[in-house]
């Protein structure tokens, strides 16, 4: 796959807020490696090699297993992840999947028991984040280097 563009050097202003957008994502109240997990979640969701790839190696600099990343995708099904964790990720896919769910009720409920008000609009500020970035990525081309 050829990239399309370089969006950094098209749009250098546009980039310069959706960095300033992840810095303070970065800053909120959401745990760092909670967020490695809900960008790499909504990142699989979207198609987007790059962020997967870009975030899973950054989850393990901060001591993430394999087996927990590899099971990501999957994470319903198995028993690696903690009952926040697990509320998060089911906020992400329904965030990420908005025209297809419209964040039904009960994965809102399930996401209160585990955040407070302030976690709970940090947290889909983290998701809409990641989601911008894997439009930019998907849409222009960006892949992982090998």
């Amino acid at each position: 796959m050829t990239s399309r563009l370089d969006y950094y050097s098209a749009s250098p202003k546009a980039m310069k807020a959706m960095i300033a957008m992840e810095a303070l994502t970065s800053n909120l109240s959401i745990e760092p490696a909670l967020l490695h997990l809900i960008k790499i979640r909504a990142s699989q969701l979207n198609g987007c090699a790059f962020c997967t790839d870009m975030h899973s190696v950054d989850a393990r600099r901060l001591g993430e297993t394999d087996r927990r990343l590899y099971s990501i995708v999957v994470w319903r099904d198995s028993g690696f992840f903690n009952p926040r964790e697990r509320a998060a990720l089911a906020w992400t896919e329904a965030v990420t999947l908005l025209s297809q769910s419209h964040v039904p009720d009960d994965v809102y409920a399930q996401a209160r028991e585990q955040f407070s008000e302030s976690e709970m609009v940090d947290l889909t500020i983290a998701v809409t984040t990641i989601n911008s970035w894997n439009r930019l990525a998907v849409s222009f081309r960006q892949t992982p280097s090998a």
